[in-house]
C-alpha cells in the first residue's frame, strides 16, 4: 500500500517557463547563457559539421578529381585553422561558463532565500507549501539552470549544424530527407515522456521530503539521546521504509510507459532512419551509376551524424520539457503573494493596543483557536497571560505580531488597525521570546544581536548576556562571545544546554530598545532560582516599558498588573493576582495547585 499519494494535474506551459528561466538568469548574470551558447555552438559545429562532414567531402572531392598535394595541404590547413579557432572558442566559453554558473546559483539561491523570508507564517504550516518549496530548491541546488542553459544552446549549436548537414545530403539526393521523417514524431514523444516522468518524481515529493526529514534527523544532535534511548529509531525506520516502498510502487507504476516511450523513440530515431539509408545508399552503389565512394562516403557520415544530432536534440528538448515542468515549483514559489501584506503607516510610541472582538481559526482546522476575545493593553503595563496547552495563549501573541490576521474582529495599534502599518515598522515595536527558541550556527554576539559585530555591539551583547545570565557559562569559553555556537561547522563550537540557549536567546531581549516585550514562556528550559534571576533582570530591563508574559508558571504572572485566564480560546478570567485569588476561579486553582506542588517538591529536596 502506498504510503502517501499525491493526486495533482500537470498542465505546464514549456514554453513559457522556459522563457521565464532563460530571462531570470540573464538578470542574475548574463554571461552564463552567452558562454554556454559560445561553448556548446563551437562544440557542435565543429564535431558535426567541420570535421565530419565539410572536410570528409572536400578532401574525398580532391582525392575523386585527382587533384594534387597542395590542394589537399591547403585543405588540411584550412581545417586546423578552423579546427583551433573553434576549440578556443569552446575552451574560452568553458572558462566563463564554470565561473558564471557560480555566481548565478549564489544570486539565484539569495533571490530564494529572500522570497522565503517573505511568506506568510500559515506557509510553514502548510505540508503542501513544503513539498512545493522542496521542488523549488531542487531546481537550484540540483544546477537545473546550468543544464538549461546547455542544453539551449547545444539545441542552437546543433539545428545550425544539422542544416548545414541536411543542405549536404540534399546536394547528394535528397531522396535521403525521406528516411529522416520519422525523427519529427520522436519530439511529441520525447514531450510526453518528460510529461511523465515528472508525474513520476512529483508522486515520490512527499515520500522523499519524509525520507530527507529522517536521514537528517539521525545525525541531529538534539535527537541523538532519544534515539538511543528509546524505541523510536525503530518508528523512524519503519516510516523511511515506507516511504521507500511507496517511492518503489511509484516507480513500477511508470516504469512500463516510461521503457515503452523510450523503445519507440530509439525505433523512430535509430533504427528506421540507419536501415532505410543504408539500404537504399547500397542499393544506389550496386545498381546504378549515381553513387560515388566519395559521395557514400559522405553521405553515410552525415547520415550518421543527423542520427546523432537528433538524438542529441531530443535529450536536450527531453531535458527542458521535463525542467520546464519543475521550473513551474520555482516559478510559482517566487510569484507567490503573500495575504499578510504591508499598510503605509509608520508604527509610532506604543499608547495602546487592542483586540475588539477578535476570533480565528487556523486553516484547515475544524473550530477557532480564539473566540471574540476583546481586551486592551495600555503603555507600561504588564499583562500577564495564562492557561492550559491549547488554550490560544500562542495564537494570541501571532495575531498581536501580525503573523495571521483575525479571521474575525480587529486589531488595533493606537487606535488603528494593524493592517495599517508597515510589517517591519510593526514587528519592530516588538521584543520577542519564543517558548520555541532558535539559536543559530554562528557566533554567541551575533546570535544576540543579530547581526555582524563590532566592539561596541560586542560589549552590548556581554551586557545583555549578563541580564539574561547567560555570561557566566559563556565567559568560560576561550573565545567567550566570538564562540560559535554547536560544532557543526567549527571544531571549537560550543555546545549549550537547554537552558543555556534559552538564556543567550533571551539576551536578544535586553540588546535591543522595544516598545513591547513579548515573553513567550521564556523560563521553559531553566530551574527555578534562574528563573527567579531572570525575571529579576526582566523587571529591571523592562522598567517603564510595556510587557506581555505568556507561561505556564504562575509566579511570574502574580506581579503581573492584570492577568487574562484563556480556557478554550475564550477569556474566562480577567483582573489582577489578589483579585483572581480572591475570586476563587479557574487561576485560582492553577495558582494553589502549582504552589503545592512547588512546596512539596522543596520539602522532598531539603529532606534529601
Amino acid at each position: 500500500m502506498r504510503y502517501i499519494k499525491l493526486h495533482e494535474e500537470t498542465k505546464v506551459p514549456i514554453f513559457r517557463n522556459v522563457v521565464w528561466a532563460v530571462r531570470l538568469i540573464w538578470q542574475a548574470d548574463w554571461r552564463l547563457p552567452v558562454s554556454s551558447l559560445l561553448e556548446e555552438f563551437c562544440d557542435s559545429f565543429l564535431g558535426v559539421f567541420v570535421k565530419n562532414i565539410l572536410f570528409l567531402k572536400t578532401l574525398l572531392t580532391i582525392i575523386d578529381s585527382h587533384g594534387d598535394f597542395k590542394q589537399y595541404f591547403r585543405c588540411l590547413l584550412w581545417f586546423l585553422i578552423v579546427s583551433g579557432l573553434l576549440q578556443f572558442g569552446r575552451w574560452y566559453g568553458s572558462y566563463v561558463n564554470r565561473s558564471s554558473v557560480k555566481l548565478v546559483l549564489q544570486r539565484l539561491n539569495n533571490k530564494l532565500f529572500q522570497k522565503a523570508c517573505t511568506l506568510d507564517v500559515s506557509c510553514y504550516e502548510d505540508p503542501e507549501f513544503y513539498d512545493k518549496y522542496q521542488r523549488a530548491t531542487t531546481v537550484l541546488s540540483d544546477g537545473y539552470f546550468h543544464v538549461l542553459c546547455m542544453n539551449l544552446a547545444e539545441i542552437v549549436g546543433k539545428l545550425v549544424s544539422l542544416l548545414l548537414v541536411v543542405a549536404t545530403v540534399i546536394s547528394v539526393n535528397p531522396v535521403y530527407l525521406l528516411f529522416m521523417l520519422p525523427a519529427i514524431a520522436e519530439f511529441a514523444i520525447e514531450i510526453r515522456k518528460s510529461r511523465k516522468a515528472y508525474q513520476r518524481d512529483l508522486e515520490m515529493t512527499t515520500n522523499n521530503r519524509v525520507k530527507a526529514y529522517i536521514k537528517r534527523t539521525m545525525f541531529l544532535r538534539d535527537y541523538a539521546k532519544d534515539i538511543r534511548t528509546s524505541n523510536i529509531f525503530l518508528v523512524l525506520l519503519q516510516r523511511f521504509e515506507a516511504a521507500t516502498k511507496a517511492n518503489l510502487v511509484v516507480l513500477r507504476e511508470y516504469g512500463l510507459p516510461l521503457f515503452l516511450y523510450g523503445m519507440l523513440i530509439s525505433l523512430l530515431e535509430k533504427f528506421i532512419p540507419t536501415v532505410g539509408v543504408y539500404a537504399y545508399a547500397g542499393y544506389q552503389f550496386i545498381h546504378t551509376d549515381k553513387m560515388t565512394i566519395s559521395g557514400f562516403s559522405v553521405l553515410l557520415s552525415a547520415i550518421n551524424s543527423i542520427n546523432d544530432a537528433t538524438w542529441a536534440l531530443s535529450m536536450c528538448f527531453d531535458e527542458i520539457s521535463e525542467m520546464a515542468l519543475f521550473f513551474s515549483n520555482l516559478r510559482d514559489f517566487f510569484e507567490y503573494e503573500p495575504q499578510i501584506t504591508d499598510g503605509a503607516l509608520e508604527a509610532g510610541k506604543f499608547e495602546t493596543l487592542e483586540f475588539r472582538d477578535v476570533s480565528f481559526t487556523y486553516p484547515g482546522a475544524e473550530k477557532p483557536s480564539l473566540s471574540h476575545v476583546s481586551f486592551t493593553l495600555h503603555r507600561g503595563e504588564t499583562l500577564a497571560i495564562v492557561g492550559v496547552n491549547g488554550a490560544g495563549k500562542s495564537t494570541l501573541v501571532k495575531l498581536m505580531m501580525r503573523f495571521y490576521d483575525p479571521t474575525e474582529g480587529e486589531i488595533l495599534y493606537n487606535g488603528k488597525s494593524l493592517k495599517d502599518y508597515k510589517l517591519e515598522s510593526l514587528r519592530g515595536v516588538f521584543a520577542a521570546v519564543f517558548q520555541d527558541y532558535r539559536n543559530f550556527a554562528v557566533s554567541v554576539n551575533e546570535n544576540v544581536m543579530c547581526r555582524d559585530c563590532d566592539e561596541d555591539d560586542k560589549q552590548l551583547a556581554r551586557r545583555a548576556m549578563e541580564q539574561s545570565g547567560a555570561w557566566e557559562k559563556i565567559s568560560s569559553f576561550e573565545k567567550q562571545g566570538d564562540t560559535v555556537l554547536t560544532r557543526e561547522f567549527e571544531e571549537d563550537g560550543a555546545g549549550l544546554s537547554g537552558g543555556e540557549n534559552q538564556k543567550v536567546s533571551t539576551a536578544r531581549l535586553f540588546a535591543r530598545d522595544f516598545e513591547i516585550a513579548v515573553l513567550d514562556e521564556p523560563s521553559s528550559a531553566l530551574d527555578p532560582v534562574a528563573e527567579a534571576q531572570m525575571y529579576q533582570h526582566l523587571m529591571e530591563a523592562t522598567q517603564n516599558k510595556t510587557v506581555v508574559y505568556i507561561s505556564h508558571r504562575l509566579s511570574s504572572a502574580a506581579s503581573s498588573d492584570r492577568i487574562l485566564v484563556l480556557e478554550n480560546g475564550e477569556v474566562a478570567e480577567s483582573g489582577d493576582h489578589r483579585t483572581l485569588l480572591h475570586d476563587g476561579g479557574i487561576y485560582a486553582a492553577m495558582f494553589r495547585k502549582q504552589a503545592a506542588a512547588y512546596r512539596t517538591g522543596k520539602e522532598a529536596a531539603s529532606d534529601a
